[in-house]
């Protein structure tokens, strides 16, 4: 037996104050985007106490003692949109600590963003059309994301991050998988991606690239938009992010 193995990790140094140190509080923001039609849409609360009364920020809290942070935010994001069961994807963005980002004390906040399909789609992970507004909010409701009312604290920062990330993602994995229903046409998916992009994208190009993925099936069944001959149906093949090559 090497000595390591004698040493208890968990004992702590002799007179060992936790006190003698200042704690900064833990909060956690979660940026929910959905995509409907040709809007990206994030999920908003408006603030009805100071600082910042009135004005609207993305839905978070403080990180209690016991709690993980993972698990704020699956909390958080289902109190304020609806969604009954996990999130088709959650990731944890970044952590904002600037010294003055909150008015009322030292305050460092994790940062997180979800994708969710549209309200409409059915699917039991959908946000709901009506988001509830909890404690210290008076209100809910999605925005498109270009067209904001102003923000508290430094959300717009979180939020333009959080857009930042996903474009980038776009390039590299099938993340785009959480924000679809489970049938759609190559359509609704360039849709989609040009909605996140902000920037139209060439079609013949796009669909030559998607089906060279193996990344798409095709469900053998057809939707008829409008006068349009029928659309061919798709699903992912794997409703997780795939890493592109």
């Amino acid at each position: 037996m090497c000595a390591m193995d004698k040493i208890d990790a968990t004992e702590l140094p002799p007179n060992y104050d936790p006190n003698a140190f200042e704690h900064p509080s833990v909060s956690v923001d979660v940026v929910a985007l959905t995509a409907r039609g040709k809007a990206l849409e994030v999920l908003l609360i408006q603030r009805s106490e100071k600082p910042y009364a009135g004005y609207w920020a993305v839905p978070g809290g403080f990180v209690g003692m016991e709690e993980d942070l993972d698990a704020v935010a699956a909390r958080k994001l289902s109190e304020k949109t609806g969604v009954g069961e996990a999130a088709p994807y959650l990731e944890q963005l970044y952590t904002f600590g600037k010294v003055d980002r909150d008015p009322r004390h030292r305050v460092i906040t994790v940062a997180y963003y979800a994708l969710l399909p549209a309200p409409e789609s059915g699917l039991p992970n959908a946000p709901t059309d009506t988001p509830v507004a909890g404690a210290n909010a008076a209100q809910a409701q999605w925005f498109d994301v270009h067209d904001l009312p102003p923000l508290a604290f430094d959300h717009a920062e979180i939020l333009h991050m959080a857009i930042a990330r996903l474009q980038a993602k776009l390039g590299y994995t099938s993340v785009a998988y959480a924000l679809l229903p489970e049938e759609f046409t190559l359509t609704e998916l360039q849709t989609t991606y040009e909605t996140i992009l902000a920037r139209i994208l060439d079609k013949r190009n796009f669909r030559k690239k998607m089906l060279s993925l193996d990344i798409l099936e095709a469900t053998g069944k057809e939707r008829r938009l409008g006068a349009h001959r029928p659309a061919q149906l798709f699903r992912w093949t794997k409703r997780e992010p795939v890493f592109l090559p």
